[in-house]
């Protein structure tokens, strides 16, 4: 190499500093973002506790909504000061994947929350009307020996089985 200028061979094959084996990588964080998350995630923990300790909010359900508030922005406080979660690290790619699983959850989770409250609407007991009452028991079972009709539940659409 006849008088030019000679690279370190580091640089060359890619091992420096500024290029992790070919990847650009976004901010790292420093001790400021850092101590911002922590600050946030301290501050975000102490009032819902305050919340519940104090009985601030005396409907059980409002309570849960606002403890849920909380608990997503903690989430997102520490996706982004501690996981360094944003639209440019690893070209993006991160925050599509994070979009997707958030919308899987919120469909698997609105999706058992629904039948769970239909199949309780649906099998509680006390919730059926007396138009609504039939036979239980199927009419081939009604004629066995030694059972009593007068102690069988009632309910609705048996009677009508082939």
């Amino acid at each position: 190499m006849s008088g030019g200028h000679q690279e370190h061979p580091a640089r060359v094959i890619g091992h420096g500093h500024d290029d992790h084996h070919g990847h650009t990588h976004a901010d790292h964080g420093s001790l400021k973002s850092y101590t911002t998350g922590f600050i946030l995630a301290v501050i975000l923990t102490a009032i819902p506790f305050w919340l519940v300790m104090g009985k601030v909010i005396d409907k059980s359900s409002t309570l849960g909504l606002v403890l849920l508030g909380f608990a997503a922005v903690q989430i997102v406080v520490h996706m982004v000061y501690f996981l360094h979660m944003n639209t440019k690290s690893e070209g993006g790619w991160s925050m599509l994947a994070l979009i997707f699983t958030i919308m899987l959850v919120f469909i698997m989770l609105s999706g058992s929350l629904w039948v769970m409250y239909h199949l309780n609407h649906n099998m509680m007991p006390g919730m059926m009307t007396d138009s609504s009452m039939h036979e239980t028991v199927p009419e081939s079972m009604q004629s066995m020996p030694g059972m009593d009709m007068s102690t069988m539940p009632k309910s609705h659409g048996m009677h009508d089985m082939p």
